[in-house]
C-alpha cells in the first residue's frame, strides 16, 4: 500500500455510512488525504448525516487544499471531486488514489495514478487483518446504499481469499 492515500467522496460517503471510515486507516497509508472540494461535498450535510458525521468526527484526516487540475485532468470532464483527487494524487507520487467512478479510474490510470477503491479497501484491509469476514463488511456497503450485485460481491471475496 503506498504512503498517501487520496480519498474522493463516494468512499468516505459508502464506508461513513456503513461505519466503517476507519478502515482507511488500516490498510497500511501513513496520511489520508481529503482535498478540500471533496471535503466540502461530504461534509455540506453537517451533523444530519452519518457519513458527513463520520467524515467530521475522523481528526486522522487531513484537510488538504485542492490543487488547480492540470489541462491532462481537466480533459477528461470530469467532477469537481475526482479532479481534485487526481490532481492532488499527481502532487504526491507515492500516493493512491481512492475513487470508484469509473471515468475517474480510468482518468488516474492513464495519467500514472494508482487506484484503489472501496471495495479495495475492504479487500486491503481484510488481507492485513483488520476485518475477520469482509462479506459482512460488503453487505453492510449494500444496506447503506452501495451498488452491489451478488456477482461484485462474490469477486470481491475472490480477490480477498475468501470461499464463497
Amino acid at each position: 500500500m503506498p504512503d498517501v492515500l487520496i480519498v474522493n467522496a463516494s468512499p468516505l460517503i459508502f464506508l461513513g455510512k456503513a461505519g466503517r471510515i476507519e478502515l482507511l486507516r488500516t490498510i497500511g497509508a501513513t496520511r489520508i488525504l481529503v482535498p478540500e472540494t471533496v471535503f466540502e461535498e461530504v461534509a455540506h450535510c453537517g451533523h444530519t448525516d452519518v457519513a458527513a458525521r463520520a467524515l467530521l468526527g475522523s481528526d486522522w484526516i487531513e484537510r488538504t487544499p485542492a490543487p488547480v487540475a492540470p489541462t491532462s485532468v481537466i480533459e477528461w470532464d470530469l467532477g469537481a471531486g475526482e479532479s481534485s483527487v487526481i490532481a492532488t494524487a499527481l502532487r504526491h507520487p507515492e500516493s493512491s488514489a481512492v475513487i470508484d467512478d469509473l471515468c475517474g479510474r480510468r482518468c488516474a490510470h492513464a495519467l500514472g495514478v494508482d487506484v484503489i477503491g472501496t471495495l479495495g479497501v475492504v479487500i486491503a484491509a481484510h488481507r492485513r487483518g483488520a476485518i475477520e469476514n469482509p462479506r459482512e463488511v460488503l453487505l453492510e456497503l449494500r444496506a447503506t446504499g452501495m451498488w452491489l450485485s451478488d456477482a461484485v460481491i462474490a469477486r470481491a471475496l475472490q480477490l480477498a481469499g475468501v470461499e464463497t
